[in-house]
């Protein structure tokens, strides 16, 4: 069996969602995949840490920012492979069997999962597919599907970019070639489109990766992203 999984989960007022997240991954506990949860927070104020400790996880503070946080959590985490998840998308049955097939197999490379919303309707769906179509022809999974990587991996290509904003992408475009799909979903929170609005919030959203493309400033990106976001902290 490959050496066990450090999940990474970068929070942020993320107390109502972790919960379910954690459940979630118990099918990895249980089996033996998962060695540690490390939370890496970035300033909750709403009793995440309280959950931390309830959940025995590996308690990480320091400057708001989900690549700094990712970051910080990687290099505190123990195991030989690493999966970085948000803390709000829950991983269906089944993963863990999907994970450890892919890390006997395909050492080399990193898995994203597919995406699906924990929504009904066809505005999900077709976000949902259109995200699975980009990941799998243009090599760009974001965060809401998870990264399952090996340490090796992220070490020889520098590690998570400490950047406040689109680390997702600067970790897809540094694994170009070596990223694969896994055969399992992650269902994540639909908040953030219902809030905005599904055609508002695709459209923010390429123009971000756009901007992003060419050559904007994370730091600006981020700022506009928080502009956006409003009070929704959890995301």
């Amino acid at each position: 069996m490959p050496a066990p999984i450090s999940v990474v989960i970068p929070t942020l007022n993320a107390g109502t969602e972790l919960p379910a997240t954690t459940e979630a991954l118990l099918p990895g506990l249980t089996d033996g995949l998962i060695c540690e949860l490390i939370l890496s927070d970035g300033g909750s104020t709403d009793g995440t840490d309280l959950i931390a400790k309830e959940l025995g996880a590996v308690w990480v503070t320091g400057p708001t920012g989900r690549g700094r946080q990712i970051a910080a959590g990687v290099r505190a985490a123990s195991g030989d492979w690493v999966l970085i998840l948000h803390a709000d998308t829950h991983l269906e049955p089944g993963w863990e069997r999907a994970a450890l097939k892919h890390m006997q197999s395909f050492p080399a490379k990193a898995g994203w999962f597919r995406l699906a919303f924990r929504s009904t309707g066809i505005a999900p769906w077709l976000v949902a597919g259109g995200a699975n179509l980009r990941s799998r022809f243009l090599g760009l999974p974001y965060g809401d599907q998870g990264l399952l990587i090996s340490a090796a991996l992220l070490d020889e290509i520098g590690g998570v970019p400490e950047v406040p904003l689109m680390e997702d992408v600067a970790l897809a475009r540094a694994l170009r070639g070596r990223l694969r799909a896994l055969d399992a979903t992650a269902r994540t929170s639909a908040a953030r489109y219902k809030r905005d609005g599904w055609g508002r919030r695709i459209l923010g959203n390429l123009w971000t990766l756009a901007r992003y493309f060419a050559g904007a400033d994370p730091a600006e990106l981020a700022q506009a992203y928080e502009a956006r976001r409003g009070s929704d902290k959890s995301d």
